[in-house]
């Protein structure tokens, strides 16, 4: 009986496991923004390899990478365990769909904004699961390498 609770179905479900997996990361680069910009950046600009960089944009460079290296991390072991490729192949698959999807993001983002009115983080929350079910699937085939024919509720 036990078996059958609802938490017990939830942890069944990859699609759910998959964006607690995305809303870890999502959290750590939040977390790492937040003290990087207030309190190790401080100076409005940096000269990082002869080019001035603003202390915003260098700070969510690093969060942003920090957050996508522990996304992949949780993806990896909790979501998609049965990927036998190697490791760092995966690791370059899901940065490369970090990246495109960071850039995905940042437009439909705009477009709630510009377009529907949204409030930022409104536009911020929807923008990114609206692109959940789409990243899902990419990371499956493509950072994963495996099929579609197991489905989003398989246990794994």
């Amino acid at each position: 009986m036990a078996e059958d609770t609802l938490w017990h179905r939830l942890k069944q479900n990859k699609f759910l496991r998959f964006l607690l997996s995305a809303g870890t990361g999502l959290l750590i680069n939040l977390i790492a923004f937040y003290l990087l910009d207030t309190f190790v950046f401080t100076k409005p600009s940096y000269n990082i390899l002869g080019h001035s960089t603003g202390n915003h944009a260098l700070s969510l460079l690093i969060s942003f990478s920090l957050g996508v290296f522990v996304n992949f991390i949780c993806t990896r072991y909790l979501v998609f365990d049965e990927s036998r490729l190697p490791f760092g192949k995966q690791l370059m698959r899901f940065g490369a769909v970090a990246v495109v999807g960071y850039f995905a993001n940042l437009e439909v983002l705009k477009l709630f904004i510009k377009y529907l009115r949204l409030a930022p983080t409104v536009a911020l929350i929807t923008a990114a699961l609206s692109l959940s079910f789409a990243s899902f699937f990419i990371h499956k085939i493509f950072s994963f390498n495996l099929s579609l024919r197991n489905n989003a509720t398989t246990n794994h």
